[in-house]
């Protein structure tokens, strides 16, 4: 009898307590990193706003002193954190998700390096947040790990100065991948091109030297496989590259979508055992990555000067990936590179995907709520935030972020959150 009753009990509860966790699978809507939870561009949140009130969704709140830069914010059990310039220096600053009150700032580094003097100088990379920890990497080169409860440093690398990294003209711009004990990312140059550090200690894993160097190009690198072979994969200054995740083995090189731009920035985007990827004033493509005969070799499906190659990333729904020209937004088929639409009032923007619908920030400050579609553009609602900062010649790049129903626009010093859920 005791038997059958604890039979019983476990045929009950077991389900129960399986529901729960998937309850709060679903409720964490987290956006942890770089372009969101797999950096694709993707956000799992639902429940969300199909089309916007003609001012827009309602704005819960704003603040005007987050520090100029273009970083955009990572949203991790209630906080927010981002990088921003403060007094001549970039700063990890954490906020509360509730209201937008400061929690903690730490100091980062200084901003660029001052022999090159970078045009648009200002804090760019994206914080990577991993349990506990934060990983964050300033323009001039400072890689950090901080503690997300205080901002208390962990452990410090700087990519120029330890690893002989070579950023371009608008110094470092990438953030930082954490793939199980493994931080990755790249400082350039002939030495260390990319890197894999322990995440708890800062010390080298490996290293990988690009033939012929490369400086740093202001993309970031993402997991891939293809036969079976783990990858990262990054776009550098001089080409796509592929790296043997274990080992740090550069696997190989695609030369022809960075060719001859003075801006590689698109973070590859894999799909379906292919990459694309494009870059201003070069070739775009989508390849393969093929394993022969124990070597790998890259098979170019298609080229071409049309594609998206701006402002960071490309999303891919269905069989259609959307992007931005120099001009304006595109939609494109995945497997022929087909331009299905182009449409040029909302101009070259940064792209979430949530729940079926597609979130564009305009380089202008706009925002707009599209409808992913192979037929034309649909758009579901467009606003311009209040109090838009002083620009100067910088323009909207941060990223859209969307957590736990709420949507986080981020533009120079100034950072607002929207409620976007639906069904109120």
């Amino acid at each position: 009898m005791k038997t059958l009753l604890q039979d019983w009990r476990i045929n009950l509860l077991l389900p129960l307590a399986l529901l729960g966790l998937a309850a709060n699978r679903l409720e964490s809507s987290d956006f942890p990193q770089w372009r969101g939870p797999l950096r694709d561009g993707h956000s799992p949140e639902t429940g969300l706003l199909q089309e916007w009130p003609q001012d827009g969704p309602k704005l819960l709140w704003q603040v005007n002193d987050v520090g100029a830069g273009y970083s955009t914010p990572s949203v991790v059990n209630g906080r927010i954190y981002l990088l921003g310039n403060e007094g001549g220096t970039e700063s990890v600053i954490a906020l509360t998700a509730k209201d937008g009150t400061r929690v903690w700032s730490a100091k980062l580094g200084q901003v660029g390096h001052p022999e090159q003097n970078p045009s648009y100088p200002g804090a760019r990379s994206t914080p990577t947040v991993d349990g506990k920890f934060l990983f964050a990497l300033g323009s001039d080169g400072d890689l950090v790990c901080l503690e997300t409860a205080n901002g208390q440093e962990v452990w410090r690398r700087h990519l120029r100065h330890d690893f002989g990294g070579k950023y371009g003209e608008w110094a470092y711009s990438e953030s930082p991948l954490v793939d199980g004990d493994k931080l990755i990312c790249t400082p350039g140059g002939t030495n260390a091109t990319l890197i894999a550090l322990n995440k708890q200690t800062g010390e080298v894993i490996w290293k990988c030297a690009v033939p012929g160097g490369s400086d740093a190009s202001y993309s970031s690198v993402v997991n891939a496989e293809f036969s079976g072979v783990k990858h990262y994969v990054q776009f550098l200054a001089t080409g796509l590259v592929g790296v043997d995740a274990t080992t740090g083995k550069l696997l190989w090189k695609f030369e022809k979508t960075a060719k001859g731009s003075p801006a590689v920035i698109l973070t590859p985007l894999v799909s379906e055992g292919m990459i694309y990827s494009g870059a201003f004033r070069a070739n775009c493509a989508l390849i393969k990555p093929i394993l022969k005969d124990g070597a790998f070799t890259v098979e170019e499906l298609y080229s071409g000067n049309k594609l998206p190659v701006g402002l960071g990333g490309v999303v891919k729904v269905g069989d259609q990936f959307y992007g931005s020209s120099s001009k304006s937004v595109l939609c494109v088929e995945f497997r022929t590179g087909t331009i299905k639409w182009e449409e040029s009032s909302t101009g070259p923007s940064s792209w979430l995907v949530a729940d079926n619908r597609i979130y564009l920030h305009a380089e202008s400050g706009d925002m707009a709520l599209i409808e992913p579609s192979a037929e034309a553009y649909r758009e579901k609602g467009r606003f311009s935030p209040s109090g838009p900062p002083t620009r100067g010649q910088a323009k909207a790049w941060a990223y859209p972020v969307i957590a736990n129903g709420q949507l986080y626009l981020r533009e120079q010093n100034l950072l607002w959150c929207y409620d976007v859920k639906a069904g109120k």
